[in-house]
């Protein structure tokens, strides 16, 4: 079923997934965020895993953990992230660290492995990888605020004992490419009865905060005719969006109101002001552009109402494509370790490899997960799709790494 020649080692491969879930164990999940206790301990216990497998290993300056080859070159660099969610699951990004480690073991040379900080934005957005990349300046360190409780990332970086470390950086030269696993976080390969996943694209994602400004007044005896309801006016916007994006999007396009809040949010009081936070993705700027002028008429047709209204976009990032040899090495390792079980599908959420396809190709796999649940505790993946995901990964990283030869 698959090239025998590559060894990879099941029993291996699951007993150091599972060993990395006692880090920060929360139910069957993990809580690791970003520089907690958990998340550095984890990092400490990975760079232990590459010696033993034969890597030089680091921790650079941001965190990142690094093994690297001693094979000259070219590699291949292979990984994804350690920390989580707050109480999420045990596979997202853990997963991928270890099927590069599990390459770069049963391949025997040629592959690095890395452990990216931050990718789930605890203190910023993507910061291991911008940082590998040059995108990560020493202003934007001092900028770095923990979302939750604003901790300076200069502060938790010196806590952990990462202050005046240096931080790796990108290597012309070295790599033929990047390599990225993940659990799919969706249900469509479940869904399909499919096994594999062969990433195409990263979804772009754009969000929009919308204000609106009404009046402030009393409930009982403010008269609907001369009332200036920003809440109306907000959940008025919302219905309309639903409504008519279906009609400019495309099948695999997505869009949330994650966040619709009135103010003051009092049951006897109008609310003076609203706020909405819009964020849609789809992997063709083309779409996305449909989609934000769609968004941008949908907000001038609200100011004809009673209530001021303004829109501001709060971040875009474009689509990124993944290297079709890349995709074609991995389409054959999915087609000899599971014959016809497999698809190409665009990746929904943002991944590492994203950034790092701005210096050097890249590619993903993905794997099913169970029931589509993702950023929650009770997220998982079937013990014998992790193995056969990381054969199909072993195979594909041994197909690139030949093609560079």
């Amino acid at each position: 079923m698959f090239d025998s020649t590559i060894d990879v080692d099941a029993a291996r491969l699951l007993a150091d997934l599972k060993r990395l879930r006692e880090f920060g164990a929360f139910k069957t999940g993990v809580h690791r965020p970003t520089y907690s206790e958990a998340d550095i301990a984890a990092r400490r216990w990975l760079r232990d895993r590459m010696v033993e497998a034969g890597l030089d290993a680091t921790i650079d300056g941001i965190g990142n953990v690094f093994g690297r080859s001693r094979t000259p070159g070219p590699c291949l660099l292979s990984g994804s992230h350690l920390e989580s969610q707050n109480e999420a699951g045990w596979l997202d990004g853990a997963m991928g660290v270890i099927y590069g480690l599990e390459a770069a073991r049963s391949l025997g040379g040629g592959v690095d492995v890395v452990a990216w900080a931050d990718e789930e934005g605890h203190y910023g957005s993507f910061l291991g990888s911008r940082s590998y990349i040059g995108e990560l300046s020493e202003t934007g360190l001092d900028a770095g605020r923990n979302k939750y409780d604003s901790t300076p990332l200069r502060d938790a970086l010196r806590r952990c004992g990462l202050e005046g470390v240096p931080r790796v950086r990108f290597e012309p030269g070295r790599y033929t490419g990047y390599l990225e696993a993940h659990i799919e976080q969706a249900d469509d390969l479940e869904a399909r009865g499919l096994k594999l996943g062969v990433v195409t694209s990263i979804v772009g994602i754009r969000q929009f905060r919308i204000r609106f400004e009404g009046t402030q007044n009393h409930a009982g005896t403010t008269r609907m005719a001369i009332r200036r309801d920003a809440g109306v006016a907000a959940v008025r916007l919302a219905g309309a969006i639903h409504d008519t994006f279906p009609r400019v999007v495309a099948a695999r396009s997505v869009w949330t109101i994650g966040r619709l809040a009135f103010e003051p949010g009092a049951p006897s009081i109008i609310p003076g002001a609203a706020e909405m936070i819009v964020q849609f993705r789809d992997a063709d700027d083309a779409v996305l552009d449909r989609m934000e002028g769609t968004l941008l008429d949908l907000v001038e047709q609200a100011r004809r109402g009673p209530c001021d209204v303004r829109c501001d976009a709060l971040s875009r990032s474009r689509p990124s494509l993944m290297a079709e040899p890349f995709q074609d090495a991995l389409e054959a390792a999915c087609e000899a370790v599971a014959p016809g079980l497999h698809q190409r599908m665009p990746s929904g959420a943002g991944h590492d490899a994203q950034i790092v396809a701005r210096v050097m190709p890249s590619g993903m796999l993905f794997v099913p997960s169970i029931g589509g649940v993702s950023h929650h505790w009770s997220e998982n993946t079937a013990d014998e799709d992790i193995v056969l995901g990381c054969r199909a990964f072993a195979r594909g990283a041994k197909d690139i790494l030949g093609q560079a030869g």
